[in-house]
């Protein structure tokens, strides 16, 4: 097995920077490159407007001012989380970063190809049941559409 680059994705939980550090540690084994992604899933705030919708008392979604802060706010955030991964973690590695628009787990799989990843490492909460279903779940996601291997990375609570 030859990997040449690791693709971690992280996110701003202890799970994540668990899985940093031991994909940090598997980049330095295989003296692969690394690159760390954090996915920004953009989130829409209504505008308080007179345009309500009459049948559903709800006004019309569009991008405005507050909207675009929101997305600044969270790009900042985004690049927090990356500059403090490779801080934390990469010592004098390079590290390639990116930082993706909308779903999560599409996101991290857009990424390996656009990076050229051989491995994929990533973070899990590990929910079950009820709190699974309702809050699906990005690894598994990224595990069963990835087209290189995904190491998930767990973390005893």
């Amino acid at each position: 097995m030859i990997i040449h680059k690791i693709l971690i994705a992280i996110d701003d939980s202890a799970y994540a920077e668990h899985a940093a550090e031991y994909g940090f540690d598997v980049a330095r084994k295989f003296d692969a490159e690394v690159g760390v992604v954090n996915i920004v899933e953009p989130a829409m705030m209504p505008q308080m407007t007179t345009n309500a919708d009459p049948i559903m008392g709800m006004t019309a979604m569009g991008v405005g001012m507050d909207e675009m802060e929101l997305i600044d706010i969270q790009k900042n955030q985004s690049e927090n989380i990356v500059d403090r991964t490779i801080k934390k973690f990469a010592g004098d590695m390079p590290v390639t970063h990116f930082t993706e628009y909308g779903s999560t787990a599409d996101g991290i799989i857009k990424c390996s190809k656009e990076f050229n990843a051989d491995l994929i490492v990533i973070g899990t909460h590990s929910r079950s049941g009820i709190d699974r279903l309702l809050m699906g779940s990005v690894s598994e996601h990224v595990v069963r559409h990835s087209e290189v291997p995904v190491l998930v990375v767990p973390m005893k609570d």
